[in-house]
């Protein structure tokens, strides 16, 4: 076991109607002027945008609003929302949304709080000193922004998707209404759940460290998405389905899951990050596209991992050699991505990269990750390479 720090300092109201309570949390924490930000109008056809307007006017509660957030967030809307921030004395941010629209208001609070340009910190050339408060009203449960430490924006110009993580970004309060994910279609939900899937076994396949208790922790989660991600697959509107994921999306992105370990492997996401930039596919699929070709490339180097996920989440007989063994809890995991609709190659995930792709994709990898990175094996560009064509 290695020594960690555990920070959550993110208040939760978890609930039906939640969300009427968005103005007494923003009070709360002192906001006064606030940005609105979401994406492309669902929350406005659903009425909820409304309900949150309404609440902010009766409490005395200024806003500004900017929608257009999308998946992979944009660096330009990023500027746009700093700019705006700039010109009506922004105090507050509030998103309301899934990840992207989250992690787009965390790089706006950056910008504004830091000033100079955002990317940089994407970019690793500086340390952000704080950022503007940030609120949440859930709509989608996947990337667990909403209590995490983490953003990650892509770059238009070069196609580059970066990540930052930082306690300054981490919500005040998030507002978790699983009512309000019953209207997504059923690849979204799928996606998320892959997602909340991932955040969890980054952290799982780790080359040292571990914990009992955080093994069991991080085990029950899996098993608890799985078996309510088949639920809402028959019964999109069950409720107890929907607040069990949206809670497991938290929970597995707010460093819980990786307490005592070394952090983690993160590879897959580093994988899925160029995807991501690239061809702009939904990030659950793109993660669940590669996962099982970085499984098959490193599972010898991080065998008892491997062959006690294999057991304690796949169902798979202790039997045979622990080889056979984490090699049929790899098939386990890509057929239960088939049962609940995700690709399980580049093929499935609808693009199909030259030989000049992959290698630019596994170039810009290594260059994001500064040369070399994993827990489970450590990955430099040939490794990436290797997967990316392993994954077509």
């Amino acid at each position: 076991m290695f020594p960690f720090k555990y920070y959550a300092p993110t208040r939760v109201l978890f609930g039906r109607d939640t969300e009427l309570r968005v103005a007494e949390m923003i009070q709360l924490f002192g906001g006064k002027k606030v940005l609105i930000h979401y994406g492309r109008g669902s929350v406005l056809r659903s009425g909820l945008m409304q309900r949150v307007t309404d609440t902010l006017e009766a409490a005395g509660i200024d806003y500004v609003m900017l929608g257009g957030a999308v998946p992979n967030p944009r660096l330009s809307l990023v500027y746009k929302g700093i700019e705006l921030c700039k010109a009506e004395g922004v105090d507050f941010l509030l998103a309301v949304g899934g990840g992207s629209a989250i992690d787009s208001a965390k790089a706006i609070g950056y910008g504004v709080y830091n000033g100079g340009d955002v990317w940089d910190f994407y970019d690793r050339k500086r340390v952000a000193a704080g950022c503007l408060p940030l609120g949440v009203i859930l709509t989608l449960s996947a990337t667990g922004s909403e209590m995490s430490d983490s953003s990650v924006i892509t770059k238009e110009e070069g196609l580059i998707k970066r990540g930052y993580s930082s306690d300054y970004g981490r919500a005040k309060f998030a507002i978790m209404n699983p009512e309000l994910t019953m209207t997504l279609p059923d690849y979204q939900t799928a996606c998320g759940c892959a997602d909340i899937m991932m955040h969890t076994m980054e952290r799982y396949f780790s080359g040292s460290g571990t914990m009992q208790l955080t093994d069991a922790i991080a085990e029950g989660l899996l098993r608890t998405v799985m078996e309510n991600a088949e639920i809402l697959l028959r019964d999109p509107n069950n409720y107890d389905a929907r607040a069990e994921v949206m809670w497991a999306g938290s929970l597995s992105h707010n460093g819980l899951t990786g307490c005592g370990s070394d952090g983690g492997d993160w590879m897959t996401h580093k994988l899925e990050h160029e995807l991501g930039g690239l061809y702009d596919v939904a990030h659950g699929a793109g993660l669940t596209a590669i996962w099982g070709s970085w499984a098959r490339y490193v599972y010898r180097d991080c065998l008892p991992r491997f062959r006690k996920f294999a057991v304690n989440v796949m169902n798979v007989e202790p039997t045979g050699t622990d080889e056979a063994i984490a090699l049929k809890g790899i098939e386990a995991t890509e057929t239960f991505f088939r049962r609940i609709h995700m690709p399980t190659n580049l093929r499935e995930l609808g693009v199909n990269p030259t030989e000049a792709e992959l290698a630019d994709m596994a170039r810009k990898c290594a260059m994001g990750v500064g040369g070399a990175k994993g827990s489970a094996r450590l990955l430099h560009e040939a490794d990436m390479l290797a997967i990316y064509r392993a994954s077509l």
